[in-house]
């Protein structure tokens, strides 16, 4: 990590309501957990007296089977960003320069730059398309599938296809998958190439944010670096039992793809009758919310319990909010919050509300 930027970076804004009284839409977690999980922790918090395994047999098995690769590929980390950082650390130098998508996570501009290198921003829907100098000029180019905060997912084949290129490069991809869970669509782990690192969050499919579990997967050199350079007892005792726990209720995963898929349509239909929302693979709505004024819209909902997210803190969004998708009952309160409940509009711009 590179001191100087370390000294001149910036944190970046997220979701996430701290007042447990306002029912969140700014963060894109599952409402429910998995059956067990209680159980599990409370065992695994007794067993917290001695250090973790730091070889996660366990975890390294569930992960494996859960993104369809050998449980050696697997590197345990305490949440899908702290495998992005792995991967740039053993990627990136000072003054070397990475694809960056936009508008997306925020994270990834501002963990380049803390390793002495500059992104480079492509629009998110051109990036697969990046030509093979702006490859060869790049050691990193990074994909989010789906992407945040817009929710499209990148097509399987476009991406292998893109794969191939990088690697013709000499350029590494890292794919965050962090919400590729909520979908049926195969990870890039499937790919087993050289210059290919996946990273994995679980804490938002299993609606355990505070637990702190992810894992990167990569084969060859890049999976040695990664493995190497990883902290030692990089899980917690809970979070390798819980997540491994989790990673094997595919009943439950089923359940929550579904539920996801019928209640975002739902929701789109009803918020397109007074905003422009985007169509999406994930647990969120990416919304225009035209000339109406941004702030107005969230004090609105705000006041009626309910946080949404400001979605103008990503690259290039200057009207827009997004809003995750969670159960029947919640998503009521957050469309009629916004004025939609029931799809009627009469517009009052003046305070982002309809009455």
């Amino acid at each position: 990590m590179d001191p100087d930027a370390i000294r001149t970076g910036e944190r970046v804004p997220h979701g996430g309501e701290t007042d447990r009284d306002i029912l969140d839409f700014s963060a894109n977690t599952n409402p429910y957990s998995p059956d067990g999980v209680e159980a599990v922790y409370a065992d695994a918090l007794e067993d917290s007296r001695r250090y973790p395994d730091d070889d996660y047999p366990e975890f390294r098995a569930a992960a494996g089977e859960f993104v369809d690769c050998a449980p050696d590929r697997v590197i345990p980390t305490p949440g899908g960003l702290a495998a992005i950082r792995l991967a740039l650390e053993v990627t990136l130098e000072p003054g070397d320069e990475a694809l960056v998508p936009f508008p997306s996570f925020g994270e990834y501009a501002r963990e380049v730059r803390l390793q002495g290198a500059s992104p480079r921003f492509v629009p998110h829907d051109e990036i697969l398309a990046a030509n093979d100098d702006a490859l060869e000029d790049c050691a990193l180019a990074i994909v989010c599938t789906p992407n945040n905060p817009t929710g499209d997912a990148a097509d399987p084949n476009a991406l292998a296809e893109f794969a191939t290129r990088c690697g013709a490069a000499g350029t590494t991809l890292l794919v965050d998958e962090a919400f590729l869970g909520f979908t049926d669509l195969p990870s890039a782990a499937r790919l087993e190439s050289a210059d290919v690192i996946v990273a994995r969050s679980l804490t938002k499919l299993f609606g355990l944010p505070g637990l702190r579990a992810g894992f990167a997967v990569a084969t060859g050199e890049r999976r040695e670096a990664l493995e190497t350079a990883r902290r030692a007892w990089s899980l917690g005792t809970p979070a390798d039992r819980v997540g491994a726990h989790c990673l094997r209720q595919d009943a439950f995963v089923r359940e929550t793809r579904q539920r996801v898929a019928s209640e975002r349509e739902r929701m789109r239909a009803a918020l397109t009758s007074r905003f422009d929302v985007r169509p999406s693979d994930a647990p969120y709505l990416l919304c225009d919310v035209g000339g109406r004024d941004v702030d107005s819209v969230i004090a609105a909902a705000r006041a009626d319990g309910v946080a949404i997210r400001d979605a103008r803190t990503f690259r290039d969004l200057d009207s827009h909010v997004r809003v995750a998708v969670k159960d029947r009952e919640a998503n009521d309160r957050l469309l009629a919050a916004l004025g939609v409940a029931d799809g009627s509009e009469s517009d009052d711009s003046s305070t982002g509300r309809e009455h």
